[in-house]
């Protein structure tokens, strides 16, 4: 009897345990049991019948193994699909400057943006500006991917495009040797990714400030951003005024196709025109995940400041599936924080957003 509680306490706190052991170690344990099993099946099917008494003992023994294997089997699965669904999630949205600095307000960044992640399941953690290139380094290794939000600072020179910079120039080279890093840029977030890319100054004056415009698709149908899209909402995309504009510069599509840095790195999946303009609204990089959205997809479902923003059941939804693409792109990062405390410590919970929705264009914000 104490030999059969044994063994059952012992699977019982086996089951237990094993989840919480990392991939590799549990690997490595499973391949050590395993040999051990090997190991040991001889004796137990060469045992004399005059030692039938011990033979139940050995028998439980093995079937012990058995079970062990069979929970760190369990284990190697479910750490396997925790790493690649990535479930904590934790993505980096970048903070930018405040026009007009106060104490404990020199830089924000829009609720939106925060709920936009958040609806499709990742943790958000800020992106500071002004930290030095080795907090910068250490971060980028802590979080699954970054998104650059819309505003209204210098593409050229500011905290927000020095960070952005360090972030590109960080994913490039991640993404070179094998380790998955997304980017997005979103409206002047897209203008940044246009000038870390060309690095030149080439946006072209539109008269896109605050209107919504139906995509004109290029070559969305086989692309990585709009392949999982419904088919009735790539309709509704094309027909219907679901995307937001809220700038006043834009990468023209005569710029786009003179410029060889640019066409040889992103591909058109949408343009747009002012009526004069013709401009590029929604591009991808051919060979690394990075995108960028001139529009805002944020909007649809989170800001209500300016009539413009369309909330109707379609531009929602674009809103979310936007979201789960960035989100889903990020899963595939294996970064994570070295501890649950300093993740704890980054994450956008540690702020309260304020309702700015009287006197800005963003009903909530995040100030830092």
């Amino acid at each position: 009897v104490s030999v059969d509680l044994f063994f059952w306490h012992s699977n019982r706190l086996m089951a237990f345990l094993l989840p919480e052991k990392t991939f590799f170690k549990t690997r490595n344990m499973f391949l050590l049991l395993l040999c051990v099993f090997l190991s040991c099946l001889p004796f137990y099917l060469s045992a004399q019948t005059d030692r039938q008494n011990e033979r139940p003992i050995i028998g439980k023994l093995m079937l012990n193994f058995l079970l062990f294997l069979y929970h760190s089997g369990k284990c190697q699965h479910y750490k396997i699909k925790t790493h690649v669904r990535c479930v904590f999630v934790p993505t980096g949205v970048l903070a930018q400057d405040v026009y007009l600095p106060q104490p404990n307000e020199t830089a924000y960044i829009a609720a939106s943006y925060v709920k936009f992640l958040e609806s499709a399941g990742a943790r958000v953690v800020p992106v500071m500006i002004n930290q030095t290139l080795e907090e910068y380094k250490t971060l980028f290794n802590s979080i699954n991917g970054i998104l650059y939000p819309g505003g209204g600072v210098s593409i050229v020179s500011s905290g927000y495009e020095r960070a952005a910079k360090i972030f590109y120039e960080l994913a490039i080279e991640a993404n070179k040797r094998g380790d998955y890093f997304p980017v997005w840029g979103t409206c002047l977030g897209f203008e940044q990714l246009m000038y870390l890319t060309s690095k030149k100054t080439i946006l072209a004056y539109t008269n896109t400030s605050g209107v919504a415009l139906p995509l004109n698709f290029t070559n969305a149908e086989d692309s990585r951003m709009f392949k999982g899209f419904p088919a009735q909402l790539m309709k509704d995309l094309a027909s219907e005024p679901l995307t937001v504009n809220s700038h006043k510069w834009s990468l023209g599509m005569l710029t786009y196709n003179t410029n060889e840095e640019l066409k040889k790195f992103y591909k058109v999946l949408s343009v747009n025109t002012d009526g004069n303009v013709e401009f590029v609204s929604t591009v991808e990089a051919y060979d690394y995940p990075i995108y960028g959205t001139q529009w805002h997809p944020e909007k649809n479902a989170f800001e209500w400041t300016r009539p413009s923003i369309p909330h109707s059941p379609s531009a929602v939804k674009t809103t979310f599936y936007m979201a789960e693409f960035f989100v889903n792109e990020a899963r595939k990062n294996f970064h994570k924080f070295e501890t649950e405390e300093g993740e704890s410590k980054a994450l956008i919970y540690n702020y309260n957003p304020v309702y700015t929705g009287t006197k800005s264009a963003f009903e909530q914000t995040y100030f830092f």
